[in-house]
C-alpha cells in the first residue's frame, strides 16, 4: 500500500457530495493548511472533481508554510488547475485575481506541536485569519473558518453531547489556551466581518477526525497508537484513560465539511464530527484488538510533558444542525474506521516514533 491517501476514500467523499458539488463548476479556492492532513484530503478531491465531476474545472490555489507539513505534505506534487505558493497566513497575502470560496484550514492542530510552537500557534488563528477575512471581503468570497471542538474546554456534562450554543469551558491561561483560545477569537473575527462587513462566513468545529494520511509523527491518540503496534511495543495510554472521545472517519468528515462550504447558512457554525460511540481511551484500545483480531498490550502512564495537561474528560457533538441544515450525517462506523486506518498506518508508519 503505498503512502498516498485511499483513492477509494477520496471517491467515496465525491460520491456522497452528490450534486452539490457542481456548485464548484468553473469556481476558484483559495486553501490556507493545504499540505496539512485535512488540506491533501481536500486538494486530492478538488482534483478528482474535476477529472470525473465538473462541467468546468475548479482552480485551487494552495498556501502552506510547511511548518508541522511533515515529509509528504513538503512534497507537492504537479496537479492540474492546482497552485501551491509557499507562505505563512500570520503575513497579508496579496492575491489580484478572483476568488469565490477561501477555506482556512491553517492551524497548528497536534498538542504535540502547539505546545512546541505556542505563538504560531495563536498568531495563525488570530492575525492568519484576519488577514484571510480581509481577502475574502475584497473578493465578495465565501469564508470558511476551521475552528475546533476545543473550543467547549472541558464541558459540563449536562452539556455533552455538546450543541454549537455552548459557550465553552475554557481557561484563557494554561498548556493549551494557545490553541483553544486562539479558535475562540478566530470565531469571534469571522462574527465581526459578518455583521459588519456582510462576509459570507461559516465555521466549523471538527470533532477527532482520523484516517490514512495522518504523520505517524501527529502525536495524537490513533497515530500513538498506530505506530506503537506496528513497533511491537505496548500502547501508551495517557492520564486515567477514562477520558471518553469520538471519533470521525475522514471520509465523513470531508463530506461535512465541503457540505458547510456549500450549503452553509451564512454566519453559522457547524459541529462536523460523529457522536456515536462516545468511547473510553481503555474501550478504543478492546475495539482496536477487536478489529485486529489480536491481544494488543498497553500501559497506562503520566502525560509526558511535552504534551499539554488539562484534557477533557468527555468531547462529542451533537450534529442536530448539521444534519437538518446541511444534510450531513455520519455512515462509517468506528470499527470500519479503524480497520482503513490501521491497514494504511501498517504499510506506512516505520514504528520508529
Amino acid at each position: 500500500m503505498s503512502d498516498s491517501l485511499l483513492q477509494s476514500d477520496i471517491a467515496e467523499i465525491v460520491a456522497g457530495l452528490s450534486e452539490t458539488a457542481r456548485r464548484l463548476s468553473g469556481k476558484t479556492v483559495l486553501l490556507t493548511g493545504g499540505r496539512g492532513f485535512l488540506g491533501r484530503y481536500f486538494t486530492e478531491v478538488f482534483v478528482h472533481l474535476n477529472e470525473h465531476v465538473l462541467d468546468s474545472p475548479c482552480r485551487l490555489v494552495v498556501l502552506d508554510n510547511l511548518i508541522t507539513a511533515g515529509e509528504e505534505g513538503s512534497r507537492m506534487p504537479d496537479l492540474p488547475h492546482v497552485e501551491f505558493i509557499r507562505h505563512d497566513v500570520i503575513e497579508p497575502f496579496k492575491w489580484d485575481k478572483p476568488v469565490d470560496y477561501v477555506i482556512h484550514a491553517a492551524g497548528i492542530a497536534s498538542p504535540y506541536y502547539y505546545r512546541a510552537y505556542p505563538v504560531e500557534t495563536l498568531l495563525v488563528s488570530t492575525s492568519g485569519t484576519r488577514n484571510m477575512l480581509e481577502l475574502a471581503r475584497l473578493q465578495q468570497a465565501h469564508f470558511t473558518f476551521f475552528s475546533s471542538s476545543e473550543i467547549y474546554g472541558n464541558p459540563d456534562p449536562k452539556h455533552v453531547p455538546t450543541p454549537e450554543s455552548y459557550r465553552g469551558n475554557v481557561a484563557c491561561q494554561g498548556p493549551r489556551a494557545c490553541y483553544d483560545e486562539s479558535k475562540r477569537v478566530g470565531e469571534t473575527l469571522c462574527y465581526v466581518f459578518h455583521d459588519k462587513y456582510g462576509t459570507t462566513v461559516n465555521t466549523i468545529r471538527p470533532f477527532n477526525v482520523f484516517g490514512p494520511g495522518m504523520q505517524e509523527t501527529d502525536y495524537r491518540v490513533l497515530p500513538n497508537f498506530a505506530s506503537r503496534i506496528k513497533s511491537g511495543h505496548p500502547l501508551h495510554v495517557y492520564g486515567s484513560g477514562d477520558q471518553t472521545r469520538t471519533f470521525c472517519y475522514i471520509t465523513d468528515a470531508m463530506i461535512g465539511f465541503l457540505l458547510t462550504v456549500l450549503r452553509g447558512v451564512p454566519g453559522e457554525t457547524y459541529n462536523i464530527g460523529n457522536p456515536k460511540p462516545e468511547i473510553c481511551l481503555l474501550d478504543l484500545v478492546k475495539r482496536i484488538e477487536s478489529v485486529l483480531g489480536r491481544k494488543i498490550e498497553y500501559d497506562i502512564i503520566e502525560y509526558p510533558d511535552s504534551y499539554p495537561a488539562d484534557e477533557p474528560d468527555r468531547r462529542c457533538p451533537d450534529i442536530r444542525k448539521a444534519h437538518v441544515q446541511l444534510g450531513f450525517q455520519p455512515k462509517v462506523d468506528l470499527n470500519e474506521g479503524l480497520k482503513r486506518f490501521l491497514a494504511w498506518a501498517d504499510g506506512v508508519y516505520t514504528g520508529e516514533h
